[in-house]
């Protein structure tokens, strides 16, 4: 299980920003972290992916969720906030050179904004959406998961992404990460087949 919740925590306080004052110790598990770390892709060095997919979640949830890693005393504060993890999750990526997973991730910014802006059953579209992105990034891409994330731009459709979740999990033998990153992020298992 990796650490990459507490590693973002410690760098935050570390910077001394205008937000270093209101990071907390974070309770919940690095799922996501994990997801990605346990991939093929990332092997090179799992434990920045695992940072960077917790950073970029961390800025998701500032704009739309409860935040984790930071307690911010009001809400213009707290985008400001999770732009910047936004930025600093993607310069931390480009920096790899794993351009693939920068496209990535801000596919997955702004598909969420999107959903969360029809606002009609959103959550369970956008956390199995964060679940496929994360799985990209492990897995590397792949055909069926841009199809599906057309398929949700264009026509607000998840079906072909649940389904291509559940089928690059079991091709990767990523089921019991996935899993556990789907219990974390409230997504419903039974989805995953």
């Amino acid at each position: 299980m990796s650490a990459a919740l507490e590693q973002l925590a410690a760098e935050l306080r570390e910077e001394g920003s205008l937000i270093a004052d209101h990071v907390v110790d974070p309770a919940a598990p690095s799922a996501l972290g994990d997801l990605v770390a346990a991939g093929p892709a990332a092997a090179a060095d799992a434990p920045t992916y695992a940072a960077i997919i917790e950073c970029v979640r961390e800025g998701y949830l500032l704009h739309f969720g409860t935040p984790r890693v930071l307690d911010p005393p009001d809400a213009d504060l707290a985008l400001l906030a999770g732009d910047y993890l936004y930025a600093k999750g993607l310069e931390r990526l480009a920096a790899l050179g794993d351009l693939a997973s920068v496209r990535e991730l801000s596919d997955l910014i702004s598909l969420s904004a999107q959903l969360h802006a029809e606002d009609d059953h959103g959550d369970r579209r956008v956390e199995g959406l964060w679940l496929a992105s994360a799985l990209a990034i492990a897995r590397g891409p792949s055909d069926a998961h841009e199809q599906a994330k057309r398929d949700l731009r264009e026509r607000g459709s998840a079906e072909a992404l649940y389904a291509a979740l559940a089928e690059a999990a079991s091709e990767t033998g990523l089921d019991e990460e996935l899993t556990q990153a789907a219990e974390t992020v409230g997504f419903p298992t039974s989805y995953l087949g």
